[in-house]
């Protein structure tokens, strides 16, 4: 799956699924990292540059409303609506990635248009749609969540 891969590409990689894995406890600074990282491929601008681009401004959002507004008042929403998505858009690359690299992917999707394609990148989004509107209601201003570290 990654012969002849970079060292680069292997850190990005390996950046990436820490990111997925730890959720959202520390996925701001990975994901950031994540992000960042993906621009050091010598692509052409494309697609994934604007993935990245959106990830940055969603964790720039969630990082400012839990260190600079400390999840006070609408903070505590803004922290839901900008961290989920940010965690969605890791996902969605990594099924991409899966059904660009897997060759059994590969084989039932190989332009990523084909159905199973969709059905697991649509798979991804309900579930965060789930987790966006549980978490929207969960840290909405005036409740007693926990605060993340």
């Amino acid at each position: 799956m990654f012969a002849g891969s970079s060292a680069f590409a292997w850190f990005h990689t390996i950046l990436s699924l820490l990111a997925i894995i730890a959720g959202v406890v520390v996925v701001r600074d990975t994901a950031a990292l994540t992000s960042v990282t993906g621009f050091g491929f010598t692509a052409p601008f494309g697609s994934s540059h604007v993935v990245g681009i959106v990830s940055l401004v969603l964790l720039a959002g969630s990082t400012l409303a839990l260190h600079v507004f400390h999840l006070a008042g609408p903070w505590r929403w803004m922290y839901a609506i900008t961290q989920t998505p940010a965690q969605f858009l890791l996902l969605f690359v990594l099924v991409a990635q899966g059904f660009k690299k897997v060759s059994a992917l590969a084989a039932i999707a190989p332009t990523q248009s084909e159905p199973p394609f969709a059905a697991a990148e649509g798979v991804v989004l309900a579930i965060f749609l789930a987790l966006a509107v549980a978490a929207a209601a969960h840290f909405r201003p005036g409740t007693a969540g926990t605060m993340p570290t």
